[in-house]
């Protein structure tokens, strides 16, 4: 999902599109090709990206966008984001932090609604090293496979 968020109150989602994230980070239209076009006047525009099972992540300032594509690389850790540890380093890319399964604000392993459970019922019990192969919601990587192999720290994202 790519939102448009209000440059003065970036809480204030000015236009969303669904879109495609594709293996190598680039984001097209639903049908794999075409640019993102989002219904919104020219402007400037807080830029934010989330997924169904990651934290999302949003431009730390507004960006000019108008008539022609805007490139937005949320990929380099160069790019400032909103709030603290936003993204995950990983190598010369930044990344959304994975392992929401509950979608909800919160990253939990153990506790009501934690996010654990979900991925162990997929995986059929309670042992923490078996796998379900599938696109699975709780396959909080896009692996593939769903395991608690790649858990990651207990946290909360609000913006």
């Amino acid at each position: 999902m790519i939102q448009l968020r209000s440059a003065g109150t970036p809480s204030n989602v000015v236009a969303t599109r669904c879109a495609l994230l594709q293996r190598d980070g680039d984001i097209v239209a639903a049908d794999g090709i075409s640019n993102v076009v989002l219904n919104a006047a020219p402007g400037n525009y807080h830029v934010a990206v989330r997924h169904r099972n990651h934290f999302g992540a949003m431009t730390a300032t507004a960006i000019s966008v108008g008539t022609l594509p805007t490139v937005i690389d949320l990929r380099s850790p160069g790019t400032g984001t909103w709030g603290t540890n936003a993204r995950k380093t990983m190598g010369p890319v930044a990344v959304l932090w994975a392992g929401n399964a509950v979608t909800d604000a919160l990253l939990k392993y153990a506790g009501a609604n934690n996010d654990r459970d979900p991925i162990l019922n997929v995986v059929g019990g309670s042992t923490p090293t078996a796998v379900a192969f599938g696109y699975y919601r709780e396959d909080i990587d896009l692996s593939g496979w769903s395991s608690m192999r790649v858990m990651p720290m207990i946290g909360t994202r609000s913006w």
